[in-house]
C-alpha cells in the first residue's frame, strides 16, 4: 500500500476513534447528571477528548455556548472523516489500488 493512503487511512483511523470516544461520553451524558459525577468511565472519555473540545473551543466563536462544544466537535469530525474518506478513494482511483 502506498504511504499516502497508509497515512490516510491512519488519519482516518484516529478520527474514528475520537468519534466513538465523543459518542460514548454524549452517551453517559444522556443519563444525567448523577451518572456523570466521579463515573470513571465518563472521567476517561473526558480525558480523551479534552484536547479535541479545547481546540474546538479555541477555533469556534464566543457566541457557541460551551455546552454545545461536544457536538460543534463530534460535527467537525464527522466532515474530518468524510474528506478522509473522499480523498483516500481519490488516492486510491488515481494510483489504481483497490482500496477497502
Amino acid at each position: 500500500m502506498p504511504i499516502d493512503i497508509l497515512l490516510l487511512t491512519i488519519a482516518r483511523a484516529l478520527v474514528e476513534v475520537a468519534g466513538g470516544l465523543l459518542l460514548g461520553q454524549g452517551v453517559l451524558w444522556l443519563f444525567g447528571p448523577k451518572a456523570r459525577d466521579g463515573n470513571f468511565v465518563y472521567d476517561l472519555l473526558k480525558l480523551g477528548t479534552r484536547p479535541l473540545t479545547k481546540l474546538t473551543r479555541r477555533i469556534t466563536p464566543r457566541f457557541v455556548h460551551d455546552s454545545h462544544i461536544g457536538l460543534v466537535t463530534f460535527l467537525i469530525l464527522v466532515w474530518l472523516w468524510l474528506v478522509l474518506a473522499f480523498a483516500k478513494r481519490h488516492l486510491c482511483v488515481i494510483q489504481g489500488v483497490q482500496c477497502t
